[in-house]
């Protein structure tokens, strides 16, 4: 039942234990922002060559193909807490490995063990919040988390890329490491209401398997997983191909492709602000399909336009599309998914989309090499109107509990 006055970011900060978490996760992504521009301009500096970043992308992306799966089952039989603060030391540690200056293949290894860090933490952070807010606070404390995550980056990466033009790059890593330590002092103070319930015996694998099989078994994960993977194989190549549409479609330069970025900044800040205040029920998978079908026809206006005014505007609601998208879609699986199996759930899903997301690198390199930038943008667009068209289509009727657990018999 809804309440007659929807809880707001302000209800939630209210709770000692969202606000840790909070804290925790948006200074890691202070912490981010400035690793993310190091790493870029030390992989170029080293190599010389996009396809050395391509090689960085990669070493980010392969750790959730391989380990999602068993960082789910971790996450689902120990202390989750214990978990987080695990996951943000080893990062931490990473981080301050001295050694990323001046080797290729370091900084390839510590991007592949940075990445296995975000493997853990994340799914743990999205299984955690149920247990620390109400469902019906469920999108105001996701938007928060959003908001923060976006509004840092926008604010932040001026002043990590002016910090690695001054004295280099081995002061934002030390930056980052030092946001990674201070989330895990947070996190060591904070306290659950309860724990979820133990998961029944077996051997890993049988943990494993038993993740794999919710996302098949239960007719709205499968829709979900559906849709997730064709939302990946668009967004993968219209994100990284951004930068070719402003000089080939746009024609513009530098400036006008960081206006772009700025204008899906902007949006995907202000959308879950504005979602926190019109809705407050997670369980409406409506909400996740609906962002699909307004992103998908910004795709299509962008591959048809050649005014950087339009493009802009256009972006701004991709944005906001992006971020209400993802903040429905944690927070209904957050509603639906039993807190048991949330961690297996949420790695399936993130492997899920990092799949999806490097096929799409691969075939939109080659599809805008061998059929234009235009035609990148307009598949694109057709694969997300297809997604939310598959989501609004295959909705299933829901009672509303949460997914069943039990092991199918054999």
């Amino acid at each position: 039942m809804t309440t007659a006055k929807r809880p707001g970011l302000r209800a939630v900060l209210a709770r000692p234990a969202y606000r840790r978490l909070f804290a925790a996760q948006t200074i890691s992504r202070w912490g981010d922002t400035f690793n993310t521009i190091a790493l870029v301009v030390l992989v170029f500096r080293l190599t010389g060559s996009g396809l050395g970043v391509t090689g960085a992308v990669v070493a980010e992306i392969a750790p959730v193909l391989l380990l999602a799966p068993v960082a789910g089952a971790v996450i689902d039989r120990l202390p989750r807490v214990r978990v987080l603060i695990a996951a943000d030391l080893w990062r931490m540690t990473l981080a301050a490995l001295p050694l990323v200056d001046q080797h290729i293949v370091a900084v390839y290894a510590v991007a592949f063990g940075l990445a296995a860090g975000g493997v853990v933490f994340n799914p743990a952070a999205s299984s955690l919040l149920p247990s620390i807010v109400d469902e019906d606070e469920l999108v105001a404390a996701n938007s928060g988390l959003w908001s923060a995550a976006v509004i840092s980056q926008i604010a932040l990466a001026p002043l990590a890329g002016a910090l690695v033009a001054a004295v280099g790059v081995a002061p934002a890593f030390l930056v980052n490491a030092a946001s990674f330590a201070v989330s895990a002092l947070l996190l060591v103070g904070l306290r659950l209401p309860g724990q979820p319930a133990a998961t029944a015996a077996g051997s890993w694998l049988a943990r494993i398997g038993e993740g794999a099989r919710l996302l098949v078994a239960d007719r709205l994960l499968r829709l979900l997983a559906l849709v997730q993977l064709l939302a990946a194989l668009s967004a993968g190549a219209t994100s990284a191909l951004l930068v070719v549409l402003a000089g080939r479609q746009l024609r513009v330069g530098p400036d006008g492709f960081g206006l772009l970025l700025a204008a899906i900044g902007v949006g995907a800040a202000l959308g879950p602000l504005l979602l926190a205040r019109l809705v407050s029920n997670p369980r409406r998978p409506p909400l996740v399909f609906g962002p699909l079908l307004l992103r998908g026809l910004v795709d299509l206006v962008l591959a048809t336009t050649r005014s950087l005014a339009v493009a802009m505007g256009a972006l701004v609601v991709y944005g906001v599309g992006t971020s209400t998208g993802m903040v429905t879609y944690n927070s209904l699986l957050q509603a639906e998914v039993a807190p048991e199996v949330r961690g297996r759930v949420f790695a399936g899903f993130d492997l899920l989309w990092q799949a999806g997301r490097l096929a799409s690198l691969v075939l939109g390199g080659v599809a805008a090499d061998a059929l234009g930038i235009r035609a990148v943008y307009y598949l694109g667009g057709a694969l997300l109107l297809v997604a939310g068209a598959i989501g609004f289509a295959g909705l299933p009727p829901r009672a509303g509990q949460p997914l069943d657990t039990q092991p199918t018999a054999s």
